[in-house]
This record gives C-alpha cells, sequence and structure tokens, in this order.
C-alpha cells in the first residue's frame, strides 16, 4: 500500500509540476501552422479558398456533426462573406467565421468567433505560394489563451495538427482533380 501511495504522490507531484511550468512557460498566444505542397496552380487551389462555402467543402470541422446548421451571410467570395455553425455536438460547437481579408490567387484571412463548448476567437489565414508548378499552402491560427488553456497546449497542438492535416489533405484532393 505505500508503494502504491508513493507512486500516487509522484505522479501528482509531476502534474503540479508541468501546471506550473506551463502556465509559467507558455506565452498568452498561441499559433499554430501547417503547410502542404498540391500540384496544382494557384488559381485552381483558389478556387477553394475564395469562399465560405468552398472552404467548407474541404474544412475538417465539417464533419464532425452532419446535422449541424449552417447560415451564410455576406456576398461569396468577397470581403463579409461569413458562415455560422451550430452543432448539438460539443466536438463542433456554435460560431462564425467571416473573410475579412482577400489577396486574389494568394492570401484568404478570416476571423472566427467561437460561443460553444468554450467562447473566444481566433484569426487564420491561408497562404499560397508558388513551388515550381506547384502550389504551397500555408494554413494558420491565432489566439490568445486564458491561463488555465495553456495546460492544454500539448494536446491542442496533437488536435490541431491532426485536424489541419485532414483539412489540407480534403484540400490537394480537391485541387489536384
Amino acid at each position: 500500500m505505500k508503494t502504491f501511495l508513493k507512486i500516487i504522490g509522484i505522479i501528482l507531484f509531476f502534474i503540479v509540476v508541468y501546471g506550473i511550468v506551463a502556465m509559467l512557460a507558455f506565452g498568452k498566444t498561441y499559433h499554430y501552422e501547417k503547410a502542404i505542397v498540391i500540384n496544382a496552380p494557384k488559381e485552381k487551389v483558389w478556387q477553394q479558398i475564395s469562399s465560405m462555402k468552398a472552404f467548407n467543402e474541404w474544412n475538417p470541422w465539417m464533419k464532425l456533426d452532419p446535422t449541424m446548421k449552417i447560415n451564410y451571410t455576406g456576398n461569396s467570395g468577397q470581403v463579409g462573406d461569413k458562415y455560422c455553425w451550430d452543432s448539438k455536438n460539443d466536438d463542433a460547437g456554435a460560431g462564425c467565421q467571416e473573410i475579412k481579408e482577400l489577396v486574389t490567387n494568394e492570401k484568404q484571412k478570416t476571423e472566427m468567433t467561437f460561443m460553444r463548448p468554450f467562447e473566444g476567437q481566433a484569426t487564420s489565414d491561408i497562404i499560397l505560394t508558388t513551388e515550381g508548378n506547384s502550389t504551397k499552402v500555408t494554413w494558420s491560427m491565432d489566439t490568445e489563451q486564458e491561463t488555465w488553456m495553456k495546460l492544454m497546449r500539448p494536446m491542442m497542438d496533437y488536435q490541431m495538427g491532426k485536424s489541419y492535416g485532414e483539412g489540407l489533405d480534403n484540400l490537394k484532393k480537391l485541387s489536384e482533380k
């Protein structure tokens, strides 16, 4: 029994130490990005990112709830193009994403507002650069994190990597058709 209690004590000690280190070491801002090279010209890839409806054709979070309610507003493919989602599933939650900047064949910048399961805001950029006959797509997200969310950063990095990887793979398949 003493050995068991020592093991539990050591585990708790490391959890507390990790929590303190995470809160002190990780900054308030969170940045994540992932890139892929697509065997298609920028103009063809641009068609898949230039509007919220096109984005949602490869958006990995859309599959989290097939019954999710989606509402599009604004002019498709222009600044102000926006969609809001509402899901009964907390994995998908509820929120809105709006195009804030478009540079034809080069950049899409959006702002996301999350309402559920956590409230928050983030910005996302999709940057296209030519690489020979191909296009490099860099997808990034920036947000500020509450102190307690810093504890989740390694798990968030893992989940973001998985989701962004799936989304970029979907984009690659669509663009290379």
